[in-house]
């Protein structure tokens, strides 16, 4: 079975969460705060004032001029992986949510201020990275009769959309700032890359081709940057994206071409598994990682 998307494996508490922000263009690197404790997947806020993160299964704020956390209230899902998305307004937040009948996630939405959690996706397991620009669409990897592919949803819930068939993981779907392409990272070649596809899943086409594993490709609010992260070939299977491994962030043109390391760093799982640029397309959000003594 495929254990791609399983949460940690570690209970969060044998690891140092460090949130940072690295500004795309200096290269300057910003420690915002540091966590005694597992914390994963920052987003930014439209308005540039807080990250949203996840940790213990819960959606926290923090906010960038205190330093202060403050959990969402969610009611029961209280199980929510790093697979987060703020609605494109800010007013609602989309997430990925085990569910305590039988612990598979299930992508559900409620009020970014706090309330209770509406189901979106009944079939499980599925998992949670786009949000359109026009608000109406989610995209998310699900697993359906044994294979893991890219499928569209209205906010509404009802019919599923899938959008790759090919053989291998397609993951990581997130839409562009102009609403025409989704972005994704597939196995297909035999290494993870990084890919690009209309709307309306034609003219998928391959953007990265370098000799590493390339996940979770995340589109600049002006279009014109995309970051990634990369893990060193021979480190992992190219369908795995797990914690506590040397990794790079890197960035590219949206249009693609040669490739710049933004950050080296010790993460991998949880650390921008969720766009975390920031809302004037200068910086990005990541959390890396210490292990304790």
């Amino acid at each position: 079975m495929n254990t791609v998307k399983e949460p940690h494996k570690t209970e969060g508490k044998n690891v140092i969460s460090i949130l940072e922000t690295v500004d795309v263009y200096s290269g300057e690197r910003s420690v915002l705060a540091e966590f005694d404790f597992l914390i994963e997947a920052p987003n930014w806020t439209r308005d540039g004032k807080h990250l949203v993160y996840n940790s213990f299964g819960r959606l926290y704020t923090f906010d960038l001029a205190t330093g202060e956390s403050t959990a969402i209230e969610s009611g029961y899902a209280i199980r929510c992986n790093n697979d987060h998305v703020l609605s494109p307004d800010n007013s609602h937040v989309a997430v990925s949510h085990h569910t305590c009948e039988d612990g598979r996630s299930r992508i559900y939405i409620f009020p970014l201020q706090g309330g209770n959690p509406v189901l979106i996706t009944p079939m499980a397991p599925s998992y949670l990275h786009g949000w359109s620009p026009d608000g109406n669409t989610l995209a998310y990897c699900a697993e359906r009769n044994g294979e893991y592919d890219i499928y569209t949803i209205p906010i509404n819930g009802g019919i599923e959309t899938q959008l790759t068939d090919s053989s291998g993981l397609n993951d990581g779907p997130e839409y562009s700032p102009d609403g025409k392409h989704i972005w994704f990272n597939s196995v297909r070649t035999g290494l993870m890359q990084v890919w690009r596809m209309n709307v309306d899943s034609s003219e998928q086409t391959q953007i990265t081709f370098d000799e590493s594993n390339n996940w979770f490709p995340h589109v600049s609010p002006d279009g014109e940057l995309v970051v990634y992260i990369s893990y060193h070939k021979g480190d992992v299977a190219p369908g795995s994206h797990p914690a506590n491994k040397n990794v790079e962030i890197r960035l590219i043109g949206s249009a693609g071409g040669e490739f710049r390391t933004l950050v080296k760093l010790f993460g991998g799982q949880g650390t921008i598994n969720v766009n975390s640029w920031s809302p004037d397309s200068r910086k990005l959000a990541f959390v890396s990682y210490k292990l304790k003594e």
